[in-house]
């Protein structure tokens, strides 16, 4: 039986898995079980898993459920302006869909890239882009600081890494984020992302320079231009947005729950246990597209027929309760699928990237703007409508005017 077939397949959009996600989690494990129906856009039959120790099948057994996305038995009913193509498209020659002994080979190359980044270079770039971005809003004494801060210091970030010009960070922040959200200027951000990519990867190739693209251009394990520029664009998509919301979500958290208050009056002890916090319980990447089923199985009582789409369901899994028996599993507890599970799960080097860049930039506000408070009732915030990544649409806040610090990025 297919999901789509399954009687009362879910939608899986619409304003409440927006608003209140951990309901929506709670709701449909009640009704469905670990393993749920679901139809994506266009019609289009998945299943979406929410159970730890299902999800943790699905993530540990890659031929099983592989990354092959042209094993989908539902490409004859996908248009070719179907918006969600930029996520799970096929013949995509990137990491995302390599599997077996390549996909290690690659991963290597990445991890190998990512890994030489200087930390005391990287801290750096983050405090300094960090301090760039408070000193154009710290004399107004009020901002929002999603569209202003967090939604801009990942890609600049990033961007020096790779090796772009500092100028397009801004136009790279508007195409990623159309490319992620899956909406109508989709298919827009990925070609202007792409375009992008080709330039500086033809570029490197003449040039090299001390960045991540010439190291991945450099790697003697034979992968051609057109795989590593797929490579690039995964790797700033992957690492833009979950960071940037990483940021807005745990400023969110230490703005809005007491047990945070003293780290916004000179303590900093308590950043780290909030961004901990948000990946086990608002975590930036709620659900992850896709796998595939190589074979019909079975899998959380579900009869899972091959070349069925699987959808991994991170935050469902975070808060399953059959993990979560006491209800806390935070503080110092990395066990949360937040980064993926098995061979096709964040690069370690990735991660460390993305938390330092996150944690410079959360501190760089915490000790700027010292008095920063919410603008507005907490219950009037709002997220972006993606069921894919969880992040605030805004957050407005208000602070004691200060002069900027000025200096220069060169």
């Amino acid at each position: 039986m297919s999901p789509a077939s399954v009687p009362q397949a879910v939608p899986f959009s619409g304003p409440l898995l927006q608003d209140d996600p951990a309901r929506v989690y709670r709701e449909l494990r009640r009704e469905h079980g670990s393993v749920v129906p679901v139809v994506l856009d266009g019609d289009a039959p998945a299943w979406l898993v929410l159970g730890y120790r299902e999800l943790h099948q699905v993530t540990g057994d890659p031929v099983l459920f592989s990354r092959d996305s042209e094993l989908w038995n539902q490409w004859e009913n996908i248009p070719d302006d179907w918006p969600l193509l930029p996520m799970i498209g096929r013949r995509q020659p990137s990491i995302l869909y390599t599997v077996g002994e390549r996909h290690r080979e690659r991963a290597a190359m990445l991890g190998n890239a990512l890994e030489a980044v200087d930390p005391t270079e990287l801290r750096g770039h983050s405090e300094r882009f960090a301090d760039e971005l408070i000193d154009a809003i710290c004399p107004r004494g009020s901002a929002d600081v999603i569209g202003e801060f967090a939604m801009l210091l990942p890609v600049r970030v990033l961007a020096r890494l790779y090796g772009f010009p500092d100028d397009q960070g801004p136009a790279l922040v508007t195409a990623l984020n159309d490319m992620i959200d899956g909406r109508e200027r989709a298919l827009a951000g990925q070609t202007h992302l792409f375009t992008s990519m080709t330039e500086l990867v033809a570029q490197r190739r003449k040039e090299p320079a001390q960045d991540v693209t010439s190291r991945m251009l450099a790697d003697a394990s034979g992968f051609t231009d057109e795989e590593i520029l797929q490579d690039l664009m995964v790797m700033m998509a992957a690492g833009h947005q979950p960071t940037a919301d990483w940021i807005g979500n745990s400023l969110h958290l230490m703005l809005t729950d007491s047990r945070f208050a003293a780290s916004l009056f000179g303590g900093r002890n308590s950043v780290a246990e909030a961004m901990n916090e948000v990946l086990w319980e608002d975590t930036p990447t709620q659900n992850v597209a896709a796998r595939w089923a190589s074979r019909d199985t079975q899998l959380g009582g579900r009869r899972i027929r091959a070349g069925d789409m699987v959808l991994l369901g991170l935050q469902g899994a975070n808060s399953d309760p059959q993990v979560r028996t006491d209800g806390s599993l935070t503080g110092g507890n990395g066990a949360h699928f937040s980064f993926g599970h098995g061979e096709h799960r964040c690069p370690f080097p990735a991660q460390e990237i993305a938390e330092v860049i996150a944690r410079t930039g959360i501190e760089v506000v915490l000790d700027r703007l010292p008095d920063i408070d919410l603008a507005v009732p907490a219950s009037s915030l709002t997220r972006r409508p993606s069921p894919w990544l969880r992040g605030l649409s805004e957050l407005p806040v208000t602070f004691t005017p200060t002069p900027a610090l000025g200096g220069s990025l060169a």
